[in-house]
């Protein structure tokens, strides 16, 4: 079982995230998420979820299209 994941969102890399012995902690790698940077899931999908509501709501906030310079 892998201890690393790589979250995407629609064409977009959100990051990663490992696992511990207690939680997953996400890793961004599109400015995008950087505000999940550091945060704790329970698991990969959690933390897919968070980064996918993220980038649903920066993606209303621009009128339907982002790109990484958001």
């Amino acid at each position: 079982m892998s201890n690393a994941y790589i979250i995407e969102i629609e064409s977009h890399t959100a990051g990663i995230v490992t696992k511990d012995k207690r939680s997953y902690h996400f890793f961004s790698s599109d400015r995008i998420f950087d505000s999940l940077e550091g945060h704790e899931f329970r698991s990969a999908r959690d933390a897919e979820r968070a980064a996918r509501a993220l980038f649903m709501a920066r993606r209303r906030l621009v009128g339907g299209q982002l790109s990484s310079r958001v």
